[in-house]
């Protein structure tokens, strides 16, 4: 190994959530986007009262997640000037990693809900630990709801953030505790 060459091990990619200011959440995804930094900005589709023009606004505000190195995250802030804060593990002290199997399952959820329905074979009781094991969110680990007679699978992200799916009691398995 020449002298020039570290022995710290290459950085993973990993996923970050950083905070930006209100109402810049989507042009901090382009720009993100633009530098070839892989984003995640949860969004809702709204159509405007009058004229009824359609928009997007972000579902969690001020909130933007990307995937990229812990050292390509702090350059896109110190370099780029992309004008993101990202939130800090109070336990590490460094920049907080969301586990992909979270961001999975937070990023599935929030992209579909499925209405179709099944035999309820297993007893579930509210909160319970469960994993959806058909449809198209097979896999998904999350918490049992019912909400005005619906059965929703809730997957939550760093413990602060929430997105629920209704998917059949029938595609619930009880994860042992």
């Amino acid at each position: 190994m020449s002298s020039t060459q570290s022995n710290r091990p290459v950085s993973e990619v990993r996923w970050f959530a950083a905070r930006t200011r209100c109402g810049s959440e989507l042009s901090v995804a382009g720009r993100l986007e633009k530098l070839g930094v892989e984003s995640f900005l949860p969004t809702v589709k709204l159509t405007r009262t009058r004229g009824h023009v359609p928009y997007e606004r972000a579902l969690i505000p001020s909130l933007v997640f990307l995937r990229t190195t812990k050292e390509r995250a702090c350059e896109l802030a110190n370099r780029e000037a992309v004008p993101v804060k990202y939130l800090i593990d109070p336990a590490t002290r460094t920049l907080m990693v969301v586990p992909d199997k979270q961001m999975d399952d937070f990023r599935r959820v929030l992209d579909l809900s499925t209405d179709e329905g099944g035999l309820i074979d297993r007893p579930l009781a509210l909160g319970d630990r469960v994993r959806v094991v058909k449809g198209v969110l097979a896999g998904v680990e999350g918490y049992v709801l019912e909400f005005k007679g619906r059965t929703y699978v809730v997957v939550r992200l760093l413990d602060s953030w929430f997105a629920k799916a209704s998917v059949p009691r029938a595609w619930l398995e009880p994860i042992d505790k």
